[in-house]
C-alpha cells in the first residue's frame, strides 16, 4: 500500500472519529436534557432512539479503530499474522452489533403513527444489508486465515530448504 493512500485513509478515519465523537456529545446532551418522555411532535420515545444512535456510533468507531490498526499492520508487513484476527473480529462484531441496533430502532419506531411503516421497513432492510457486510467480512476472515496458514507453511518449508542447503 502506498504512503499517499495510507495517509489519505488515516485522514478520513481521523475526520470520521472526530465527527462521531461530536455526534455522541450532542446525542448525550439530548439524551439527558430531554428526559424519557415521548418527543413532542415526533411522537416517538427519545431516550431509546438516542441510546440506539449513540451505540451505533460506537459500532462505527470500533470499525474505524480496527481499520486503523489493520492499516498499520499492512504498512508494517505484519497483516498476515495471528494478531490481525483480533481486529477483523472487531469489525465483524461491530457490523453485527450495528445490524441488531438497526432492528432495535425499527422495533422502537414501529408502534404508533409517529413513523411511516415504509420507513420502519427500510430500517429493517438496512439492518439486513449491514448484516450482509458482517458476513462478507467473515468470509474475508476465512481468506485471511488461509493466507496466514500458507505463510506459516511457506516459512517452515523455507527453513527446511535452508537447512538442506
Amino acid at each position: 500500500m502506498g504512503r499517499l493512500t495510507a495517509l489519505a485513509l488515516r485522514s478520513v478515519i481521523v475526520a470520521l472519529l472526530v465527527g462521531s465523537v461530536c455526534l455522541q456529545g450532542v446525542m448525550g446532551v439530548l439524551l439527558f436534557r430531554e428526559g424519557g418522555g415521548v418527543g413532542g411532535a415526533a411522537g416517538f420515545p427519545r431516550v431509546p432512539v438516542a441510546l440506539i444512535i449513540v451505540l451505533g456510533v460506537v459500532c462505527a468507531e470500533t470499525v474505524l479503530v480496527c481499520v486503523w490498526r489493520l492499516l498499520t499492520m499492512a504498512r508494517g508487513g505484519t497483516v498476515f499474522s495471528r494478531p490481525a484476527f483480533r481486529y477483523v473480529d472487531g469489525v465483524t462484531g461491530a457490523f453485527g452489533g450495528a445490524a441488531v441496533l438497526l432492528w432495535a430502532l425499527g422495533a422502537v419506531l414501529a408502534p404508533g403513527e409517529a413513523v411511516a411503516p415504509g420507513i420502519v421497513l427500510l430500517i429493517g432492510v438496512a439492518g439486513l444489508a449491514v448484516l450482509g457486510v458482517a458476513l462478507i467480512v467473515l468470509v474475508l476472515r476465512v481468506l485471511l486465515a488461509q493466507a496466514v496458514a500458507r505463510d506459516i507453511e511457506a516459512s517452515r518449508m523455507q527453513a527446511e530448504l535452508a537447512g538442506v542447503i
